[in-house]
């Protein structure tokens, strides 16, 4: 044998010195948006969670940037909005019940759907960044049912689907409910709100405004003094706007919020996100007449405080004083924060509404000028901004909540004082929650009479207001005022 052979390592030898190569299949990419999305919908489906409080939470911790955050939005709150809508086109799809499709694998073809139907997201992008989502969060066996299904949806346009959905329902209001992406039972309340006010005709139209993302609107509270300088420079970069139906209310064309207001460089809590329906209901009482020295205002059911800072800001200007009433603690921490314009001007306490300790004070029992009773609702009025509210929403939730409603309403009007008016609000259309329960509570205080509440509003509003039907109460609508479907009623007690 040559040396040259003899100094030649075997065959077994050169492969043990060779570098190995890794031949595992590499984790494909997967958007961090696309992850928070769904990390978000499984908050709200296995948790309960709220999708406006959990989104941010979620953004924050996977650091995203702006546009993917904004991605994310529009993910997490588009999916919740068609989510009825989407269910169906997946059993339409796959052939299986929505319900016996695992909740992992649920949410990935929610996702999917979405971005097929309802954004401009590419066909092969949304399927396959869908299939990877799947293998990373969910049962990796069931990738191929997820691609199968997501190209059988992207075969056909959204029109093709509601077509199909309107040839599979039972009824006419299921067809609509479902392709508006709205439990039946809902529609059918909005029909009935609708119908009250001669306008049951709206029904599409307020339907598909609930889908639409809401502009996002802010509240310059009274004694805000903002300069015509820094207005033009934020309408500019912000596109901020003193528009809408409330004088205080500003809107913004986009971007963050919380940047618009730290450049508007106003004092602590001038400023805040609130919708204009909320700010007209406050305006309602603290403007329904002139304020007299001396007035004692209260905020009966005050969380989150939105509206007490409104009341607060307006009292303080008066001269008078608020008290603000929160049953839980929590929430009763969040009237706090809100009241930084006007800490001067509120009291805030924790009680039970429906018991004395709620209007006591040192002396004892007292008796209030105005009050505000913001009661607990279905939220049904909030759909566009609470788009998991509609999913986790019943009609067996009414009845309690409208004993609830009349018992703060008996409880506030016996510490009413005489020739005092108070406010009553929902975030709600439902008829059993706005006119039956303010009727049922009229016919049980005889000494109290229900006042014009559209006059208080529409001389409180920046614009005039296209307020349907005959009664004295003031029902707002998205897709006619642009704010949530806030119910506004005023009742006076005899002197």
């Amino acid at each position: 044998m040559s040396e040259a052979r003899k100094r030649q390592p075997d065959r077994s030898t050169r492969r043990e010195q060779r570098p190995r190569r890794d031949v595992r299949p590499q984790r494909a990419k997967i958007s961090a948006a696309r992850l928070v999305a769904y990390d978000v919908l499984r908050d709200v489906e296995e948790r309960d969670a709220y999708a406006n409080l959990a989104l941010p939470a979620r953004i924050r911790e996977a650091k995203l940037d702006p546009r993917d955050a904004g991605l994310a939005t529009e993910l997490v709150a588009g999916t919740l909005r068609g989510q009825g809508r989407y269910d169906r086109i997946i059993e339409l799809a796959s052939g299986r019940d929505i319900d016996k499709v695992d909740a992992r694998t649920r949410n990935v073809l929610r996702l999917g759907v979405h971005q097929l139907l309802s954004m401009r997201t590419a066909a092969h992008a949304a399927v396959n960044e869908s299939v990877e989502l799947q293998r990373r969060v969910g049962n990796v066996s069931a990738a191929g049912f997820v691609n199968g299904v997501l190209r059988s949806v992207g075969r056909a346009t959204p029109e093709d689907w509601d077509a199909r959905i309107t040839e599979s329902a039972k009824n006419a209001d299921d067809a609509l409910a479902t392709r508006t992406s709205h439990p039946a039972w809902v529609l059918r309340a909005f029909r009935d709100a609708l119908r009250a006010e001669g306008r049951e005709e709206e029904l599409e139209e307020l339907l598909e405004s609930d889908n639409q993302p809401p502009r996002v609107s802010l509240v310059l509270l009274p004694g805000a003094d903002l300069d015509d300088d820094t207005a033009e420079a934020l309408g500019g970069e912000y596109g901020l706007s003193a528009s809408g139906p409330s004088p205080l209310g500003l809107e913004l064309d986009g971007g963050d919020p919380m940047h618009a207001i730290a450049a508007l460089d106003l004092p602590a809590g001038y400023a805040r996100v609130q919708d204009q329906g909320s700010q007209l209901a406050a305006l309602a009482l603290s403007r329904a007449r002139e304020v007299r020295p001396g007035e004692r205002w209260l905020d009966l059911c005050a969380g989150p405080g939105g509206k007490t800072a409104v009341l607060g800001a307006e009292a303080q200007l008066a001269g008078v004083t608020v008290r603000a009433n929160e049953v839980s603690e929590h929430r009763a921490d969040l009237v706090r924060r809100s009241i930084e314009a006007s800490t001067g001007s509120v009291e805030v306490v924790s009680h039970d509404g429906r018991h004395n300790a709620a209007f006591e004070t040192e002396d004892g029992p007292d008796l209030f000028d105005r009050i505000l009773v913001d009661a607990p609702c279905s939220g049904l009025g909030a759909l566009r901004r609470r788009p998991e509210a509609r999913w986790r929403k019943q009609p067996t939730d009414l009845p309690g909540l409208t004993t609830l409603q009349g018992q703060l309403l008996d409880a506030a009007i016996e510490h009413l004082a005489p020739g005092g008016i108070l406010a009553y609000v929902t975030c709600s259309p439902h008829l059993a929650e706005t006119r039956v329960a303010l009727n049922s509570a009229l016919q049980r205080h005889p000494d109290v009479r229900e006042i014009d509440a559209r006059a208080a509003v529409t001389g409180a509003a920046r614009d005039p207001l296209d307020l349907a039907g005959d009664a004295l109460s003031v029902q707002l609508w998205p897709h006619r005022h642009g704010t949530d479907a806030m119910f506004i009623a005023l009742v006076e007690r005899s002197a």
